[in-house]
C-alpha cells in the first residue's frame, strides 16, 4: 500500500482529497495543527501527525520516519494582515518542507504542491486563455505568495520530481467562500459590482482532487507545472441561471457602481486595519473579484496527466446546491 501525506487536510479541498485518496487505496496521513478540528476526516485517515512546519528538523524527522511514497502540500494561508506573513506561511514553509522532504534517506517518488491560478492572475477580455507560459502578474497578496512559492520552486528544486498545480476558483460541497455568494441568492438577491462582461473558469473540487492525485502517479518531466479548471468558460451570470434552475426561484439581479464598491472596501480595510480579521470585500479582492478574464486552457494537464473532468459548472454547481439545501446550510 502506498503511502501520501497530505498537508491542509483539514480543509475545504483537504476533507475531499483524504476522502478521495482513502478510496484509492492509499494510506493516507494528515498534517494538522493540534488545534484542528478533524471529526469530519478521521475515518479517512490512518494517522494524524503533527510537525513543526517553522522548523527544519521537525519535518526532517517525519520525513525520516514515514518514508512516504507521495506528499500532496495542499496547505496555504489565503488571508493576513501583512505581506511578510503570508509570504511566510506560504513560500518559507513551502521552502522548509520541500527541502525536508528531498533531503530525507526516502523522498517520495513525487511531491505535489497546491498553487494557484492567482499566481498567475487575470488577463483582459479580448485576451487569453491563461497557459502555463503566461507571465505572472497577480493582483491579491495571496496570489504574489503563490507566485513567489512557485519561483522558489523552479529556482531551488528544478530537478526533483514536483507537480505544481494551478487550481482556479474552486467550489463544492464545504466550500465557504463562495457560498457567500449562495446565501445572498437563496435571499432572493444577485448582486453584481459594475456591468463588464467577464470570462471566468471553475473547477469542482472532486476534479480538482482527482488531478492532484493524478499528478502523484503520472509519468513527467522532474518539475512540471499544470493550470486546471473544468475547462469551460462562463459568463458573470452563470452561476446565477444555474442558481434559479435548480431551486426555481426567482431572483433580482442589481448591479452596484464600481465606484461605491471600491469606496467601500476602502473603507472595510480601513476599520479592519487594527483587527485580527479581514472584511469580506477590501480593494485587492474587488479587483480579484471584478477581473476580466480568467480563462484557463488545462490542454498540458489533459495530455500528460491524462485528466478529463468529470463536471461542467451546470453538474457540479447542481450538486453542490442540493447538498448546501440536504445540510441545512440554507
Amino acid at each position: 500500500m502506498k503511502k501520501i501525506l497530505v498537508t491542509g487536510a483539514s480543509g475545504f479541498v483537504g476533507f475531499h482529497l483524504v476522502s478521495a485518496a482513502h478510496e484509492a487505496g492509499y494510506e493516507v496521513h494528515a498534517a494538522v495543527r493540534k488545534t484542528s478540528q478533524v471529526s469530519d476526516i478521521e475515518s479517512f485517515v490512518d494517522k494524524f501527525v503533527y510537525p513543526d512546519f517553522n522548523q527544519l528538523n521537525s519535518l526532517a524527522t517525519l520525513f525520516t520516519s514515514e518514508k512516504y511514497d507521495y506528499i500532496i502540500h495542499a496547505a496555504a494561508m489565503t488571508k493576513a494582515k501583512s505581506e511578510d506573513e503570508m509570504m511566510d506561511a506560504n513560500v518559507r514553509v513551502t521552502e522548509r518542507l520541500t527541502q525536508a522532504a528531498f533531503e530525507s534517506p526516502n523522498p517520495p517518488q513525487r511531491l505535489v504542491y497546491v498553487s494557484s491560478l492567482a499566481a498567475i492572475g487575470p488577463l483582459s477580455y479580448l485576451d487569453g486563455p491563461i497557459t502555463e507560459f503566461t507571465p505572472y502578474h497577480p493582483v491579491t497578496m495571496y496570489g504574489r505568495s503563490k507566485r513567489e512559492a512557485e519561483k522558489m520552486i523552479c529556482a531551488n528544486f528544478a530537478d526533483k520530481p514536483i507537480s505544481i498545480i494551478r487550481p482556479t476558483a474552486v467550489y463544492g460541497p464545504r466550500e465557504r467562500d463562495l457560498f457567500i455568494l449562495f446565501h445572498t441568492m437563496n435571499k432572493g438577491i444577485d448582486a453584481y459590482v459594475g456591468r463588464a462582461p467577464q470570462k471566468l473558469s471553475f473547477v469542482y473540487v472532486k476534479d480538482l482532487v482527482e488531478a492532484l492525485l493524478q499528478a502523484c502517479v503520472s509519468p513527467q518531466e522532474r518539475l512540471d507545472i499544470f493550470n486546471i479548471s473544468d475547462g469551460g468558460v462562463y459568463s458573470r451570470y452563470e452561476m446565477a441561471e444555474i442558481f434559479k434552475r435548480t431551486f426555481r426561484k426567482k431572483l433580482m439581479r442589481i448591479h452596484v457602481p464600481y465606484a461605491i464598491v471600491k469606496s467601500v472596501a476602502r473603507v472595510s480595510q480601513w476599520l479592519y486595519s487594527n483587527s485580527a480579521k479581514t472584511p469580506v470585500i477590501y480593494p485587492e479582492r474587488l479587483e480579484e473579484l471584478t477581473a476580466e478574464n480568467w480563462e484557463c486552457d488545462i490542454s498540458h494537464a489533459q495530455i500528460v496527466l491524462g485528466y478529463r473532468p468529470s463536471y461542467n459548472l451546470d453538474k457540479g454547481l447542481t450538486d453542490s446546491l442540493q447538498w448546501y439545501q440536504k445540510n441545512n446550510w440554507f
